[in-house]
């Protein structure tokens, strides 16, 4: 690291700032792609209740300073030279910093969206046609089954009938939800 000592104090801090922080950078990096299951057999999973948290994200942590100490750094020793004025090179800097920040933050939101919610709610069977699995009696006597595809997915869901009686193997529409897990179903 000779070259560091022959240069100006704040250029040389600009360096500083920069090695480590790129080389945690190139870590953070590595270890989002391949993963950060530790080898030593500990296991740090748990359980908790999360289902309709929205977590902001957060502006003070780790990756969001290293992403801002690389932007700043790398930009301060990139146009150390071509800005004569110190002030206005930490300023850009700071700027080129902040930028990286919220490009991350950019990123981030864009994967979040591409999350997909795979939870099946009986609502999503409305006005789908299906086959009896089960005979389903008639004027709500008894309960039925009922094979749909909802999603792609196949589903075997209990049903009722409001009329007749709906033989194994006949076709319906699912015309209601009742209560948590009965759907309303007709012949067709």
């Amino acid at each position: 690291m000779e070259f560091l000592a022959e240069m100006e104090p704040s250029l040389r801090a600009l360096w500083y700032i920069a090695l480590p922080t790129s080389f945690i950078f190139l870590l953070q990096t590595i270890v989002t792609f391949i993963g950060s299951d530790s080898p030593s057999g500990i296991n740090a999973d748990f359980d908790g209740n999360l289902e309709g948290v929205e977590a902001p994200m957060q502006l003070f942590t780790l990756r969001n300073l290293i992403n801002f100490l690389l932007g700043f750094s790398w930009t301060g020793i990139t146009f150390y030279d071509a800005i004569p004025n110190y002030f206005i090179l930490i300023l850009l800097s700071a700027l080129v910093g902040l930028g990286f920040v919220w490009v991350f933050f950019f990123i981030i939101k864009q994967i979040q969206k591409l999350a997909e919610d795979n939870t099946f709610r009986l609502e999503q069977a409305l006005q789908k046609t299906g086959t009896v699995y089960f005979s389903i009696p008639e004027h709500r006597q008894g309960v039925g089954k009922i094979a749909i595809s909802v999603k792609g997915s196949q589903k075997e869901l209990s049903a009722i009938s409001l009329g007749d009686r709906i033989e194994t193997g006949s076709a319906i529409k699912v015309i209601g939800v009742e209560g948590s897990n009965l759907l309303i179903v007709e012949k067709i």
